[in-house]
């Protein structure tokens, strides 16, 4: 059943407090004494040999969940730091606290908080939020939009039907895609006229922000991209699997998109290697 215009309101207006709480809980820390502790897997390959997390990450998880159970307690939650309560709810918020923990660490602003909401199991509301920059990029059905220290505007990605003149990026290529998944990602970067490394969820806002073209990622968890779907789409952009198809609830291989058009050149090489 869709949600009432009135409700609709009422929760953007609730997903911009989150982002909120999250930066006052998140900053103090930044370039600061953020108690790292490394969730790695001894002998471990890429990400997995070295997974950082911080009390950034779980004391924003926590603001945020709490702020949560005091306004919406029938609402459920999935988070990256402290899992599950009731995933099959109406409503269902996935939290990505610290996107970017790398980043964190290093003292670079690349890091994002990434909220979404889920109703009925459909991503229909998400934010992608950089305190430190003091941007918070929010999207749904109804449109995008940038809510900034110098006020708000609309987002919207840019045509760009080919992928010759894309700006693409992933997060790490060696680091986060297998032997097969790195061959295609070789290939599209080889096609496109920019590529940019590192940057995690703050290039999906430059997507809906249209100053980037396409971002393409493997093995990202829901929490990963859900907020970015609502967001991306309200801009007028695509999110897909490495196949073309929507996003499954638990992530996956994912490709992001501005332009249909060039969506489906970079799909060429992608379903080769799509799981």
């Amino acid at each position: 059943m869709p949600m009432s215009p009135a409700l609709a309101a009422e929760l953007d207006a609730f997903l911009l407090e989150l982002n909120h709480v999250a930066g006052q809980a998140i900053l103090p820390l930044f370039r600061a004494d953020h108690g790292l502790v490394d969730k790695g897997v001894p002998g471990g390959v890429g990400y997995k040999a070295f997974d950082p997390v911080t009390e950034a990450d779980r004391g924003a998880e926590r603001a945020i969940r709490a702020l949560i159970a005091e306004r919406y307690p029938d609402h459920g939650v999935i988070g990256e730091e402290y899992g599950e309560d009731r995933p099959d709810a109406e409503f269902v918020w996935v939290l990505d606290p610290v996107d970017g923990t790398r980043a964190f660490i290093a003292g670079l602003p690349l890091w994002c908080v990434l909220i979404g909401l889920r109703h009925e199991g459909k991503p229909v509301l998400g934010a992608i939020g950089q305190p430190y920059l003091g941007e918070i990029y929010l999207g749904s059905a109804a449109g995008s939009r940038l809510v900034s220290r110098g006020g708000e505007r609309p987002l919207k990605v840019r045509p760009c039907p080919k992928l010759t003149d894309a700006i693409i990026a992933t997060t790490d290529p060696e680091g986060c895609f297998n032997g097969a998944e790195l061959g295609a990602w070789t290939q599209v970067r080889a096609a496109a006229r920019l590529a940019r490394l590192g940057c995690d969820a703050y290039a999906y806002a430059m997507v809906a922000a249209g100053t980037m073209d396409m971002v393409i990622e493997a093995g990202l968890q829901a929490w990963d991209i859900d907020a970015a779907i609502p967001l991306i789409e309200g801009a007028g952009g695509l999110v897909t699997d490495w196949r073309g198809r929507p996003v499954g609830p638990k992530g996956g291989q994912v490709a992001i998109a501005g332009d249909r058009a060039c969506l489906e050149e970079a799909l060429v090489a992608l379903r080769r290697s799509a799981a």
